[in-house]
C-alpha cells in the first residue's frame, strides 16, 4: 500500500524514519505538508512515530484515485465549519457554556442526539432570529482547507454534500456560498421572529443522517464503495458507516477508533491528498 504523511511541518527525518519503518520503496511529495511513501509496509511502529511527531498516516490502496468516488458527505460543525454553530447562538442569550456542554456530551456518544438537540433547542426560545443572521456573519469560519477540497472534488467528477444535525439557516447559506449540490438539517421554529425553542418536524439526528446519505446515493445511482463521508462526532457514525471510506476529522476517540481515515493535524485539504 501507499503510506500517506502529512503534516503542518514535516521534516526529512522523519520522513526517512518512516520509510525504513515502513519498509517503502520511494518517497513523493504530493504538497508541500503531504507526501507518499511507495510500496509501505503496515508497522504499528509507525502509528507510535506519527503521534510522537504530531504527522497524520494513512495506508491507502496503491491504485486509490479521488476519481473513483462519485459523492463526498460531509458534516457541517466542528467539521466543515470551525465552529459549533449552535454554540454561537447561544452565547448570543448568555448561555454558550451551558449548551456546549451539552454539544460536548453528545459528540462522546455520552447521550442521544436527539435528546441534546431537544434540550439545547429549548434553551434558545424567545431569542430574536436576527441572532442567526448575525452568528453566520460574524462567526461562521471555514475550516482550513474546505474550499479546497470541495474544488478538487469537483473537478474529480464527485457531488458534493452538507449534512447536519444543526440548522438549515446556516446549511442554506453555506450550500449556497460553497456550490454544494446536497443539503440537509434541521429546521428551527421561528414565531413572531423569535424562536420558539423547538424544531419542526422529525429531528435530523444520527440515523436520519444516515438516512439522508441513502437516499442521495440512491438517487445518483451509486454504490456504498463510491462515498467518503466526513465526521467529527458519534452523531456522525451511522452515517460513515454508509460510505466506502470514512474520514474522522479532528474528531473525538469515538469517531476515530470507527473510521477509515483520521485526519488530526492538518486541513480538510487533508481528504485530497490521500488520493492520486
Amino acid at each position: 500500500m501507499n503510506l500517506i504523511i502529512q503534516g503542518l511541518e514535516v521534516n526529512n527525518s522523519d520522513l526517512r524514519a518512516l520509510a525504513k519503518l515502513s519498509q517503502a520503496d520511494g518517497i513523493e511529495r504530493i504538497t508541500g505538508h503531504a507526501f507518499r511513501l511507495i510500496n509501505a509496509i503496515h508497522s504499528n511502529a509507525i502509528s507510535e512515530y506519527c503521534t510522537q511527531a504530531e504527522l497524520d498516516f494513512a495506508f491507502v490502496n496503491l491504485d486509490q484515485k479521488l476519481s473513483d468516488f462519485k459523492l463526498i458527505a460531509m458534516d457541517m460543525d466542528s467539521t466543515l465549519l470551525a465552529i459549533e454553530s449552535i454554540d454561537e447562538i447561544a452565547d448570543m442569550q448568555g448561555i454558550k457554556s451551558q449548551v456546549a456542554e451539552i454539544t460536548l456530551q453528545t459528540m462522546r456518544g455520552e447521550i442521544s442526539f436527539e435528546e441534546s438537540l431537544t434540550r439545547r433547542t429549548a434553551l434558545l426560545r424567545g431569542l430574536h432570529h436576527d441572532a442567526l443572521q448575525k452568528v453566520y456573519d460574524e462567526r461562521v469560519k471555514l475550516n482550513p482547507g474546505a474550499e479546497r477540497m470541495l474544488l478538487q472534488a469537483r473537478l474529480s467528477g464527485l457531488k458534493t454534500m452538507v449534512i447536519s444535525g444543526g440548522f438549515t439557516f446556516f446549511t442554506d447559506r453555506i450550500k449556497a456560498r460553497l456550490g454544494f449540490d446536497f443539503a440537509a438539517a434541521n429546521v428551527l421554529e421561528i414565531v413572531d421572529n423569535r424562536l420558539t425553542g423547538k424544531v419542526i418536524g422529525k429531528i435530523l439526528g444520527r440515523q436520519g443522517k444516515a438516512q439522508v446519505l441513502k437516499k442521495i446515493r440512491d438517487e445518483l445511482g451509486i454504490k456504498c464503495e463510491q462515498i467518503i463521508a466526513i465526521g467529527d462526532g458519534a452523531n456522525d457514525l451511522d452515517m460513515m458507516t454508509e460510505a466506502g471510506v470514512s474520514i474522522a476529522y479532528h474528531a473525538k476517540p469515538i469517531v476515530r477508533d470507527h473510521a477509515t481515515y483520521s485526519i488530526d493535524y492538518v486541513g480538510l485539504d487533508g481528504v485530497i491528498n490521500l488520493f492520486k
